[in-house]
């Protein structure tokens, strides 16, 4: 049940689905993201710039491996981390002063990974991909090709998320996508306390485990502790209910599409809406948000109707464990803007047309 085969068929179901060579699964997304930080050799001292739009686990991971945390600033028109604003942060210090960049497929819409690749090769830097919103999501490169969240064209490492609101769900879980042979067999065995079993590799150190006993007397139970790794291992059956989900994944992702359109052609020229998720290609839906004026009325007035929205997400510099490292209000307005205004509508496949139209009359009448 621990490490059952339903788990390499996960994965390898996995890999397929967004287009990469290699797939880990583990107990969740922030397991995922840690074991990323570990594969990569993050350590104290270094420093790691990602998004304060985002669940607070993004950034976490970084200071797991005892590294340093900087904030970059959204793009007001996509909630996605600003590539200008890292730019500006890599051409403002010393060359070597950064180690990597986390960009995160905020509710589902696809990080340019390409450009960020190009910039991080300038810098000489790691990519994690933190695309738990965005399974199924992909964007166009510049040659016009589709490239698929989390498929390690462009980024080291990339992760998913199986939690119960997640496009997939097995309850919890998570995955870890590459096409490094190197860094996937290394996140192997940091899933299971960095203990690999190989017997091709370790039949001479039999012999001197066993005390000079023929090497080849016990090559099935021997094992190796290497480095210091995790129990983030997922069951057998949430990887069967994992795969279950999978098989709906390309319908599911097709649905939320269907809502998100009606959203935004509901809102689309209505005075009271400042800014909205929008219609746009290869976006995977994970949320729809948009962003008003008495934010805080309206996810009042919706829960009064029985309708459950939700503010994603709080900046995460703005967290007191942030600001106690000097993060303060006004540090990146851009993402403190969004967060002034944002809200999430409800989205999910099942959601019906009816429900829908239910949540769309009140929004327009709260503001009529």
């Amino acid at each position: 049940l621990t490490q059952g085969p339903k788990i390499e068929e996960f994965e390898d179901a996995f890999a397929r689905y967004v287009g990469a060579e290699y797939a880990v699964a583990v107990s969740n997304g922030t397991a995922a993201l840690h074991l990323c930080a570990l594969a990569l050799n993050l350590e104290s001292g270094q420093k790691v710039i990602t998004t304060p739009i985002t669940f607070a686990a993004s950034a976490n991971c970084v200071r797991y491996c005892g590294a340093e945390v900087v904030f970059g600033d959204i793009d007001p028109e996509t909630y996605l981390l600003d590539i200008n604003s890292v730019r500006s942060l890599l051409e403002n210090a010393p060359k070597g002063t950064y180690t990597g960049i986390i960009p995160v497929d905020f509710a589902g819409r696809p990080v340019n990974m390409e450009a960020f690749r190009k910039l991080a090769d300038e810098y000489g830097l790691w990519i994690i991909e933190d695309a738990c919103h965005a399974p199924g999501g992909s964007f166009q490169t510049s040659n016009g090709s589709t490239s698929k969240c989390g498929s390690g064209q462009f980024a080291d490492l990339a992760i998913f998320s199986f939690h119960p609101v997640k496009h997939i769900a097995s309850g919890e879980g998570g995955m870890i996508t590459t096409n490094n042979s190197s860094l996937n067999k290394r996140l192997l065995a940091l899933r299971t306390h960095g203990i690999v079993k190989d017997e091709s590799r370790y039949t001479n150190r039999i012999a001197f485990a066993c005390g000079g006993e023929n090497s080849d007397a016990y090559p099935l139970w021997y094992m190796e502790m290497q480095e210091l790794g995790y129990n983030y291992r997922i069951t057998d059956f949430q990887a069967a209910l994992g795969l279950s989900q999978l098989n709906r994944a390309v319908e599911g992702v097709e649905r939320r599409r269907e809502i998100a359109k009606t959203y935004f052609e509901s809102f689309q020229n209505q005075p009271f809406i400042k800014g909205q998720s929008g219609y746009i290609e290869g976006h995977a839906y994970h949320l729809y948000v948009i962003e008003v004026e008495d934010r805080k009325g309206l996810y009042e007035y919706l829960r009064n109707h029985k309708v459950y929205a939700q503010i994603h997400y709080i900046p995460c510099h703005l967290m007191p464990y942030y600001r106690s490292f000097g993060w303060n209000e006004g540090d990146r307005i851009h993402s403190e803007s969004y967060y002034k205004h944002c809200i999430s509508l409800p989205m999910y496949p099942t959601l019906s047309k009816e429900e829908q139209r239910y949540v769309i009359e009140l929004v327009e009448k709260y503001y009529g």
